[in-house]
């Protein structure tokens, strides 16, 4: 089952990347998932995969809430900041974790450095004096 969530999880940025779903693409995209190293991983393998999800849903409407925000009230502050990549994380996991990070308004993934830190650039209001 692990594999199927790993190839299923190639095919979505596959399929994200090239905006095609015709059959030659489909082929295409199958046979690079497939042929692409793989790592596996222990038992908690599915315990972060579930948590992520659990992610994801949350991320939704706050991705929606945060765009409306800054709509509204202006983010006139900036800065960067370093985060830890939680431990033991998969190449599949980190991706979604800069996916994650990413996809509300506010912060961006910069950089992702090897030795376990993300490079986040954070947008936010001031707060009053």
């Amino acid at each position: 089952m692990i594999g199927y969530l790993d190839l299923i999880l190639r095919l979505a940025i596959w399929f994200l990347l090239t905006a095609d779903v015709s059959l030659p693409n489909i082929i295409i995209g199958v046979a690079v998932a497939l042929l692409i190293p793989r790592r596996y991983t222990a038992g908690s393998f599915w315990k972060d995969w579930l948590r992520v999800f659990g992610e994801i849903l949350v991320a939704i409407p706050q991705a929606f809430l945060e765009a409306f925000e800054i709509m509204f009230r202006p983010h006139n502050h900036e800065d960067i900041v370093m985060e830890r990549v939680k431990p033991q994380r998969t190449p599949g996991l980190i991706f979604l974790d800069i996916f994650l990070i990413t996809f509300t308004p506010k912060t961006i993934v910069l950089k992702y450095h090897e030795d376990g830190w993300y490079e986040v650039h954070r947008v936010r209001r001031r707060k009053k004096r």
